[in-house]
């Protein structure tokens, strides 16, 4: 009783509230730039194929490593000697957000699609450079024992961010009926985020040995892909982290889409797909923890793989269940609590991947490749569902996360996980 008290008390640290509110800071962007936005762009009259090609909006997320060495390395002149080389960097990243965001509340989907989405990609640029500097900010203010409790905090305050952007926006938009205002609120939610840089601290970093400046682009931008491309089976390690959350990226590309056309209304897709799919996501992700924890990452991954693949086939029933609230509820429950399964022992992986000595380039890397495949697959997601039909579509979701299970087969078969000792 006692212990179990004493490592709960770790939660009330200053840090961990920090990294519970830069979480927040995360999160909150990341619908705005498709989720949440594919139901402006319904409301606007756009069709399914075109929503779908806004999921290429989130390609910054996909290639952040290329701009992480800068985040890392460059200090921002005066503003670094104030607030130091991690906060200056976010407050930059934040500033970005509140203005983009903005500019993309006034925007007209319906008169400028294309306008829109290219402030729906501004707002990912600097959204995914945010999230490289926090990430590097996480690890760089806790001890190796403390990082579990760090990641915990930033990961529940990324999802009621999500909460936020997702199911808030919903009903606010629905109250409204302004998403312009929507987003205007968004935009104003980044002072969480801006007010929590100018108050936190910033963590001790090791001095750097003098470099020239050679020396240093070769150290920043080489050493974390030399590090990496020294391990046994580098490459196949690489094609399992690009393939391993295809199949569930594909369906939730097309979930808001699939809701709508059932007729699902807005306040219904946020009580339930948006919260109560919230609460079932953060339940499995503390499930697949436990798991990972007792049987090991890689079996964590085998057991998170097939349920996500699986949970696919739920939307299968739901096509076919049509408008039921009912079916919904078991829909969004099972799809979101393997979701977080398989997340939990994703982020495992990706965290074991990482030297110490690279952490904020090489974790840029691994989470920008999760994503590329699945963010150049996601924009014909909406084409293929409408040729192929809602069950047939989520069939094929399915099967494309058996190229994923493959990999995974491959690199434990051959005993070339990648993981650091």
């Amino acid at each position: 009783m006692n212990r179990s008290r004493f490592a709960l008390w770790v939660y009330a640290d200053w840090r961990m509230v920090v990294l519970f509110l830069l979480g927040f800071s995360s999160g909150l962007p990341r619908l705005l730039v498709y989720g949440t936005l594919t139901f402006w762009l319904l409301d606007e009259g756009l069709s399914i194929a075109a929503v779908g090609l806004f999921a290429a909006t989130s390609t910054p997320y996909s290639v952040k490593f290329v701009w992480a060495p800068v985040l890392d390395r460059l200090r921002l002149g005066l503003l670094s000697a104030w607030l130091g080389q991690r906060r200056s960097w976010m407050l930059v990243t934040q500033l970005g957000l509140v203005g983009a965001i903005a500019a993309l509340a006034m925007s007209d989907p319906a008169a400028q699609p294309v306008h829109t989405a290219l402030l729906a990609i501004l707002v990912a640029f600097f959204s995914a450079s945010q999230d490289v500097v926090v990430d590097a900010y996480r690890v760089e203010l806790l001890e190796p024992q403390e990082q579990g409790a760090g990641a915990a905090s930033a990961v529940f305050g990324y999802r009621i961010a999500m909460l936020a952007a997702g199911a808030g926006a919903l009903y606010f938009a629905t109250w409204s009926g302004d998403w312009h205002q929507t987003y205007l609120l968004m935009a104003a939610l980044m002072a969480v985020g801006l007010m929590t840089t100018l108050l936190c601290a910033e963590p001790k970093r090791p001095p750097r040995a003098p470099s020239t400046l050679v020396q240093s682009f070769d150290d920043a931008v080489l050493g974390p892909f030399r590090n990496l491309t020294a391990r046994t089976g580098w490459l196949q390690v690489l094609v399992f982290v690009a393939l391993f959350k295809v199949g569930e990226a594909l369906a939730a590309a097309m979930l808001n889409p699939f809701l709508v056309e059932l007729s699902f209304s807005k306040v219904e897709i946020a009580n339930i797909a948006k919260t109560y799919g919230l609460v079932a996501s953060i339940v499995g992700f503390l499930v697949g923890g436990a798991i990972v924890r007792g049987v090991g990452v890689i079996w964590g991954l085998w057991l998170g793989g097939v349920l996500q693949m699986a949970s696919n086939l739920v939307f299968v029933y739901q096509a076919h269940a049509g408008y039921d609230l009912w079916a919904l509820t078991a829909t969004i429950g099972v799809e979101n609590l393997t979701g977080g399964i398989g997340t939990a022992a994703f982020v495992a992986y990706l965290s074991a991947l990482c030297d110490r000595h690279y952490t904020a380039t090489q974790y840029a890397l691994f989470t920008a490749l999760a994503g590329l495949a699945t963010t150049l697959l996601s924009g014909v997601s909406g084409v293929l569902a409408v040729s192929m039909g809602w069950p047939t579509y989520f069939v094929f979701t399915a099967v494309a996360a058996l190229p994923g299970l493959f990999m995974l087969h491959v690199i434990t078969s051959r005993q070339a996980t990648g993981l650091m000792g």
